[in-house]
């Protein structure tokens, strides 16, 4: 692999982890098959009523040499809360933390050096059993496969330009908004190309009723800093609880920062000092511009914001290893001896 050249694409690897159960039946665990191909029924639940959710998660190598992963118990709480929503039976976090370490142990040789990229890691549910009638499918999927990228954002750690979309919403209330669906995100991929022709790296959500707050970025959490205090919007079952946002929390709080949840008007975040988006895939972004109609704020341009960059060394240190994790946030991998043979 050329891991200088890695971008956030797809590549196909060695190894996938399958595991199959009929509803009302226990999860029985899976195996780790050759990625390939899956055969599936045009009936399938997923396929005709987008009965499905999923989780992103990234392995690195750490500055030790290991291949850790970060918070995968919260992924593993957040795919059962998801599944249940659903109407489908959770996968117990057991199986899903052996899951996931097994098919990125099996595919160790896929992780990029650290600072090069990570190994991202999509578990999947789906309801794969035929289905006529909205109900749910009477057999469920879980599949786990991995592949190296490279930074979400086109430039990496560099600051974006994004877009507030007035016209086009992400969820409302007593929706599905705060879980990780497949049909969230389908919706969101035609605004988001515009936004991008425009020349935004990508759009921002309002709120669906009153058409004022902030929900998120695209598929990225939002935060912004108004003198020290950083501000970002509350979980109202709108917008999917990132464990990455949580992280930040967390993190700044204890590196005494005031953190305010709340709903955040889109009015207050044109006069803050700095604005950043997070999440698994993107980590911390900054946020250089943000258009609202007319109205542009621009908050930096090459130079990153200080609390943006300050929590953006202190959360990556910790991921890699490169600083004392306090908060027991990562969880090493074990890697299974290849034998010479």
């Amino acid at each position: 692999m050329d891991w200088d050249s890695l971008t956030f694409s797809f590549t196909p690897t060695d190894m996938m982890y399958v595991a199959t159960c009929k509803l009302g039946e226990d999860w029985q665990p899976g195996e780790l098959q050759p990625f390939a191909e899956i055969s599936i029924s045009p009936a399938a639940g997923v396929l005709n009523y987008g009965q499905g959710i999923f989780e992103g998660m990234k392995a690195q190598r750490s500055v030790n040499g290991g291949i850790v992963l970060f918070r995968p118990e919260r992924n593993a709480e957040r795919f059962a809360k998801g599944a249940e929503r659903l109407g489908m039976p959770p996968v117990p976090a057991s199986m899903f933390l052996d899951a996931i370490e097994a098919a990125v142990g099996s595919n160790a040789r896929w992780v990029p050096p650290t600072g090069k990229g990570a190994l991202y890691v999509r578990p999947v549910l789906w309801g794969t059993g035929e289905i006529l009638g909205v109900a749910p499918a009477p057999e469920y999927t879980f599949i786990v496969y991995v592949c190296p990228v490279g930074p979400y954002f086109k430039g990496g750690m560099h600051p974006i330009s994004l877009k507030v979309s007035d016209e086009f919403h992400r969820a409302t209330p007593g929706g599905s908004g705060g879980v990780k669906a497949i049909g969230n995100y389908a919706p969101g991929m035609m605004p988001s190309k515009g936004a991008k022709t425009e020349g935004f790296a990508e759009i921002i959500y309002l709120d669906s009723t009153e058409h004022r707050y902030i929900e998120e970025v695209g598929a990225a959490n939002f935060f912004c800093v108004k003198d020290g205090v950083i501000h970002t919007p509350m979980l109202t079952g709108t917008i999917l609880p990132g464990i990455t946002r949580a992280s930040i929390i967390d993190l700044a709080r204890e590196r005494g920062y005031e953190v305010i949840e709340r709903k955040v008007p889109i009015k207050e975040v044109l006069e803050a000092d700095e604005a950043f988006c997070a999440g698994t895939a993107a980590v911390i972004s900054p946020i250089g511009t943000i258009c609202h109609g007319d109205v542009c704020t621009i908050y930096c341009n090459n130079e990153l914001g200080p609390v943006t960059k300050e929590l953006y060394d202190a959360l990556t240190d910790i991921q890699l290893q490169a600083a004392p994790d306090e908060f027991g946030w990562v969880r090493a991998v074990p890697v299974p001896e290849i034998s010479a043979e």
